[in-house]
């Protein structure tokens, strides 16, 4: 058995080492990158180039995500004389969690489930299927919305956009630097040297960069759930939505969430996507069987 502040304190501990090796793997690329175009001698110019293109990426996806997010995902903001209950729940939530009440959104979607965006605790966005209200009861959508707003309390929104902007920054590093290699490094000497390198970098590199950022990801709803099980001082209700969902997805009738995307979808409560059997590696959350066998445990 475990609290709920070991659960949380140990998942912190972890989401940070995992972002620390992030960012030296980021590092990494650009000093490899600047080496193998333009020398040793470039290497700090190559390491100002690369902030600022992070930090222009980055300016991007702050100012303009959460809003990109809702339309993509077609979240609706909801009508608090049509929702009182779920309003009613996220101000609940919000007061215990001493937060500003986050925007509150609809999706016209039959798959339960739910997804926290927004640029920080003051401008934050809930937004929840009609798939999930109608199969939850208030105790599990209390549990569910607790989770979401953990989310926003524990700074995850602009954790995982900072997780998302060096992945998508390391992609891009290395498809330029795959293109210039391959096309223009395959002659002379160390020709073949070169063009491994290109390949090395090209594939490998935006694979081990998509594996960080899905760790992360993981990290962190274990944390929501250990946060949100300890706001609502109810593991048992969270662990029951899971359970629901978990049966949902089992059922011929389960589809995926119609908008969620590659992008989008370590932002959900559950994986957004249909089952796939492929390693357990690739996916954007940790096995429900085992969120499901924490909450149990907790006390």
């Amino acid at each position: 058995m475990s609290s709920f502040f070991d659960e949380i304190a140990r998942n912190r501990l972890r989401s940070l080492l995992l972002m620390l090796l992030f960012g030296l793997f980021f590092l990494g690329i650009i000093l490899l990158a600047t080496w193998l175009l333009a020398g040793s001698g470039w290497l700090l110019f190559g390491l100002v180039i690369g902030a600022v293109v992070v930090a222009l990426y980055a300016a991007f996806v702050y100012f303009l995500g959460d809003k990109a997010i809702l339309r993509f995902s077609r979240a609706k903001e909801a009508d608090k004389s049509k929702y009182p209950d779920l309003y009613s729940i996220v101000e609940g939530l919000a007061s215990a969690a001493e937060i500003p009440t986050p925007k509150v959104y609809i999706i016209n979607d039959p798959s339960p489930n739910a997804f926290a965006t927004g640029k920080n605790k003051k401008a934050s966005s809930i937004a929840v299927t009609t798939g999930l209200l109608g199969m939850m009861s208030r105790e599990e959508l209390t549990g569910v919305i607790a989770h979401e707003m953990s989310h926003v309390y524990n700074n995850d929104i602009q954790f995982m956009m900072i997780a998302v902007v060096f992945a998508g920054a390391i992609g891009l590093i290395s498809i330029f630097l795959r293109n210039m290699l391959w096309f223009g490094g395959g002659r002379g000497r160390n020709g073949g040297y070169l063009m491994l390198a290109a390949f090395a970098i090209g594939i490998l590199a935006p694979i081990f960069a998509l594996l960080i950022r899905l760790a992360i990801s993981r990290r962190r709803e274990y944390m929501a759930d250990a946060n949100g099980a300890r706001m609502i001082r109810d593991p048992a209700a969270l662990a029951s939505a899971l359970k629901k969902i978990q049966a949902y997805t089992a059922s011929p009738r389960a589809v995926p969430v119609q908008h969620a995307n590659e992008m989008t979808a370590s932002l959900y409560f559950s994986n957004p996507f249909r089952a796939r059997s492929i390693a357990n590696i690739f996916s954007t959350h940790p096995p429900i069987d085992e969120r499901i066998r924490r909450l149990q445990q907790m006390y």
